[in-house]
């Protein structure tokens, strides 16, 4: 099969989920990436932890956590994965009034954790807009993309701009 097909359909066409039983686990590991844009008073309000739904930034962290944990209940032909490792890191930037999202998932298996990255990436975005709503509807969550993958047969993958 070269890189170029969609591995998700089988010969007729039809949607499947990819068999990886004879593949050899490795260890995997990807991260992902987005923000989050808001008006600069949300953002104080965040940081000064006067939400009245509680701690926006733990609670999403936690959210992020979850998420990539219940990915393939979400994306159909997401296989289950055992994760050794997510790790939700929240960075936020006064000047531009947002949140930066990085998050790393890692396992030991027999295929990557790619969506469970970008599924903890948006969950976690989408906590601190649920939270934040009641005061700041126009909040903008992007740029959310892979960063970089590793382990498998396809190697080291990583980002570039010029891509």
């Amino acid at each position: 099969m070269s890189d170029q097909q969609l591995t998700h359909f089988n010969a007729q066409g039809q949607a499947h989920m990819v068999d990886v039983g004879a593949k050899q686990p490795t260890q995997r590991r990807a991260i992902a990436e987005g923000s989050i844009e808001m008006q600069a008073n949300t953002l104080e309000k965040i940081l000064e932890g006067n939400n009245k739904k509680g701690d926006v930034l733990g609670i999403a962290r936690i959210a992020g956590i979850m998420a990539a944990k219940k990915t393939a209940d979400l994306i159909p032909l997401c296989h289950p994965l055992a994760l050794t490792k997510v790790e939700v890191e929240l960075t936020t930037h006064i000047e531009t009034a947002s949140v930066h999202c990085r998050v790393s998932v890692e396992t030991y298996g027999q295929t990557g954790v790619e969506m469970e990255a970008l599924t903890a990436v948006q969950i976690t975005l989408l906590t601190i807009y649920d939270m934040c709503k009641a005061i700041d509807k126009g909040m903008i969550i992007s740029n959310i993309r892979l960063l970089q993958k590793s382990g498998g047969k396809s190697g080291h993958w990583e980002y570039t701009q010029a891509q």
